[in-house]
């Protein structure tokens, strides 16, 4: 019988760019869920904000956050179209962009299938105020 659970994590970072590992909320909720073999979703459900999957490692972290501000630098803010409209966030909706929307992890043995390394990070790129990621599960 296929089962289902639809979750909602909530984020209000204290900076405008953060990156958080958010693997052991998603595992507690596959727990939750009691699916053991199926799907996991999990997307950032505001455009400004990314859910991704890659190492966690402090340099790499670190190296994320260089290269995307070299990418697209929040500074001048007047340098984005977007801006124009009163926002100061066009920069963030390009590194979203960039790193993704979404993430879908196999649920195996009750257990997300990862690679070696593998986490889910929660990235957020215009902070400082509530946003909300989705967390879908489903299986049997």
């Amino acid at each position: 019988m296929m089962e289902s659970l639809t979750e909602y994590l909530w984020f209000n970072t204290e900076t405008k760019r953060a990156y958080i590992n958010i693997t052991p909320q998603i595992e507690e909720l596959v727990e939750k869920s009691g699916v053991k073999e199926g799907l996991c979703l999990v997307n950032a459900m505001h455009i400004t904000a990314s859910v991704f999957i890659n190492d966690d490692e402090g340099g790499l972290i670190a190296d994320y956050d260089e290269w995307l501000e070299r990418l697209a630098s929040h500074q001048p803010i007047s340098q984005y179209r977007h801006n124009r409209t009163g926002e100061d966030n066009g920069d963030a909706h390009l590194k979203r962009q960039v790193m993704g929307r979404e993430v879908v992890v196999a649920i195996t043995n009750g257990r997300l299938d990862f690679g070696p390394w593998e986490q889910i990070f929660y990235g957020e790129f215009d902070g400082q105020r509530g946003k909300r990621v989705l967390v879908k599960i489903i299986g049997e």
